[in-house]
């Protein structure tokens, strides 16, 4: 099955950029990704940009819900877009990203927001500790959470109604799931957790990916129902490859794989791997799937191109590199079709 068969191949960013101004972040946004534009986080010139603290305005006071559930029915229920309002993300870049959305009419559009499982995890209550441990405290930001999602796709849709919007949950805490520490979690609350806000989204017609930068459960946010599942396959592929079999299943459902293949953590790697590098290692992912009994076709169709990790931390040269080499990569496979057949001779 090949859902949205036009995301095939194409580059896909994460999030964050280095630079100190909006404009630089835009013409970088239409340079490499204007097939999927996405609105820049932009820690260099506010603290604010970070992916906790975006989205914390709007959060409730835990000693007074009574309001927030009462804005979050009229949403869910009525789709009051004024109530809506209460719960923006007021980003640096949101405004400009939104005009090239009405001027340019892509087909996709991404936005970001700390997935609930980081974001809870982030969180203290008055007992000082993560609000993830806690039930009704982990209802709440999953809703608040629900709430900015649908923030975001409403002003996406206001942008332009054909574009279709893709909400990423960015879950880098996700790689110490199961850890100590974290054992308190199950597994059926980690997937209702994210399961709640991905079916939301996919209710008001866009699609719902998660990004993990570390060693992941992959299986849960699979269970979970996502369209998108966006490994750092550049240094983690053993961990990615172990899920083998939810993957194919996740394949064959309509689920896609954006592959985090351009290295960003390594600044050394990133300085010396080629093109030719990633084409190679992209060969090897599809194999590795292959050899799992899992179709090529399937496999390549339903795959998208990314870094391993956002690019906010990086000097400008460096982030440049990370979001040139993704487009370039990109380029490559989709307009260079004998590269990839046939991907199973590949050593």
């Amino acid at each position: 099955m090949n859902q949205f068969p036009n995301l095939k191949l194409q580059p896909v960013a994460i999030g964050s950029l280095p630079y100190d101004n909006v404009n630089d972040a835009m013409e970088l946004v239409g340079r490499y990704f204007k097939q999927i534009p996405f609105f820049p986080q932009m820690t260099k010139i506010n603290k604010n940009e970070d992916m906790i603290n975006q989205i914390l305005e709007g959060l409730p006071s835990f000693l007074d819900l009574e309001g927030f559930y009462s804005d979050y029915r009229s949403v869910i229920d009525d789709n009051n877009l004024e109530k809506l309002k209460k719960y923006a993300i007021n980003g640096i870049s949101f405004p400009a990203f939104e005009k090239y959305l009405t001027q340019n009419k892509p087909h996709f559009a991404k936005g970001q927001i700390a997935g609930p499982y980081t974001f809870s995890l982030a969180l203290k209550g008055n007992d000082v500790r993560s609000v993830i441990f806690d039930r009704a405290l982990r209802d709440v930001v999953v809703k608040f959470l629900s709430l900015k999602a649908l923030w975001i796709i409403s002003q996406i849709k206001s942008a332009n109604s054909d574009t279709v919007p893709i909400i990423f949950l960015d879950e880098p805490s996700f790689a110490g799931f199961g850890e100590a520490g974290h054992f308190a979690i199950t597994c059926d609350q980690a997937v209702s957790m994210m399961k709640e806000i991905s079916d939301i989204i996919h209710r008001s017609g866009a699609l719902c990916g998660v990004h993990c930068c570390g060693k992941c459960r992959w299986d849960v946010p699979i269970s979970a129902g996502v369209d998108i599942i966006n490994p750092d396959i550049y240094t983690y592929f053993v961990n990615f490859f172990e899920y083998s079999e939810s993957i194919g299943k996740f394949l064959q459902n309509g689920g896609k794989i954006a592959w985090g293949i351009v290295p960003t953590k390594d600044l050394t790697a990133l300085r010396k791997i080629t093109l030719q590098n990633l084409v190679e290692k992209f060969k090897f992912c599809v194999k590795n799937l292959t050899n799992s009994g899992i179709d090529e076709k399937l496999i390549i169709d339903n795959s998208l191109i990314t870094s391993s990790c956002g690019v906010g931390s990086l000097d400008i040269e460096s982030a440049e590199r990370a979001m040139g080499l993704v487009f370039e990569l990109s380029e490559t496979l989709r307009n260079n079709k004998e590269i990839l057949n046939p991907v199973q001779n590949y050593n």
